[in-house]
């Protein structure tokens, strides 16, 4: 991993889940001041400069980060641990999603749904393949779909983020199935 990518593996550390690491603050909708953000790298023994800050930002292939328009703040789009708003607006999901998780958690998803364990809410995809990539991150990959077009018409809220990524706090056994490896429905979950 170089240099570049270890600075944006910590920048997501301190503006998703520890600014303390970077003894910075982030406001409640989970904005973090540029410059407090950049001393504070660089008094970690990390070096990071405005302009590197920026290429991370206008490189990054999950487009994690948002400035604001000044480019005086920015902010991670989503995936916190730690409770701040960033302001989403509930927006009608596509008729289906997806989850990409590991097989060994799929005994305890077939007990309680998907739950946002220890952020803040459960992530989805328009994508099998993304999901299917997010899967394989934590072990042997299982793609599940979800059937978010029901479930908004039975109440449940959506919401996209700032990087294309869907949003909701929990989704019921009752939405899911279960993709085999090609992305054909395979059963219920």
């Amino acid at each position: 991993m170089g240099k570049r990518d270890k600075l944006s593996v910590f920048i997501s550390l301190v503006l998703r889940h520890n600014p303390g690491a970077a003894q910075i603050t982030l406001d409640e909708h989970g904005w973090a001041d540029v410059k407090e953000l950049l001393a504070g790298v660089n008094n970690t023994g990390r070096s990071i400069d405005r302009e590197t800050l920026e290429e991370i930002v206008r490189t990054d292939q999950k487009q994690r980060y948002s400035f604001s328009e000044d480019h005086s703040l920015i902010r991670a789009n989503q995936g916190h641990s730690i409770s701040v708003d960033v302001e989403l607006k509930e927006q009608e999901p596509p008729e289906v999603l997806y989850h990409g998780t590991a097989q060994r958690f799929l005994d305890l998803i077939r007990l309680e749904g998907l739950k946002p364990m220890s952020r803040l809410y459960v992530h989805l995809s328009k994508e099998i393949e993304t999901a299917a990539q997010v899967g394989r991150r934590h072990g042997q990959a299982v793609i599940l779909q979800v059937k978010s077009g029901q479930m908004s018409r039975d109440g449940g809220k959506f919401y996209l983020s700032e990087n294309g990524v869907w949003l909701t706090k929990r989704v019921d056994v009752k939405y899911l199935k279960k993709l085999d490896g090609s992305g054909c429905e395979e059963r219920e979950v």
